[in-house]
């Protein structure tokens, strides 16, 4: 497998379900914080995949994280009906394994949430029209530090076995990820 070669390992069985197990943590934080119902959730139209279900243009080496933006899902090109933004956060299980295996303090679990709960912070910012996806260089570093304190604060006083090392890790670390819009062809659009 080419993904192999390049040292980019996907999650393992486990490590997938520890992942899972992440997301579930994660939306529940953001619900009872933004006070969002599970209808509520469905308006957000957004996926979560690791490496193993990325295609090529989806990964990066710099980023625990990329999120795309498509004029619909990837994968439900014929629905004109459901037209409209669909983020994809692409899950780059190579730079978190590494940072795990750099930070020996640092686990699987409070990892996942700490970068998952940040990247629905983001969706949650662009899909409500709080911040544009596409927006200059300035901006997008004020809205990382805008992003990166919410998740701080959201997870400073939770339960999470192992999350105080992620949060003093990451405190002075705002930037997970790069954004990229994708049109309806799979071109880069900008």
């Amino acid at each position: 497998m080419p993904r192999e070669r390049e040292g980019r390992f996907p999650f393992s069985g486990h490590e997938i379900l520890v992942l899972a197990e992440a997301i579930r943590i994660a939306e529940e934080l953001i619900s009872d914080h933004f006070k969002i119902s599970t209808s509520q959730w469905k308006r957000y139209r957004y996926d979560i995949q690791s490496l193993k279900d990325l295609r090529a243009e989806e990964i990066t080496d710099h980023a625990f994280a990329q999120i795309r933006r498509y004029t619909f899902p990837p994968h439900d090109k014929t629905l004109a009906s459901r037209h409209g933004d669909y983020f994809k956060i692409c899950l780059q299980d190579h730079v978190i394994r590494k940072a795990l295996s750099r930070d020996p303090p640092l686990n699987l679990l409070p990892l996942a949430t700490y970068i998952v709960t940040h990247e629905l912070i983001h969706v949650l910012r662009f899909a409500r029209f709080l911040q544009r996806f596409e927006a200059p260089e300035k901006e997008r570093d004020l809205e990382e530090g805008r992003v990166h304190a919410q998740t701080l604060a959201l997870l400073k006083d939770s339960k999470i076995p192992g999350i105080q090392p992620v949060l003093t890790a990451f405190r002075a670390c705002p930037f997970m990820e790069t954004f990229i819009t994708r049109g309806m062809e799979g071109k880069l659009s900008h």
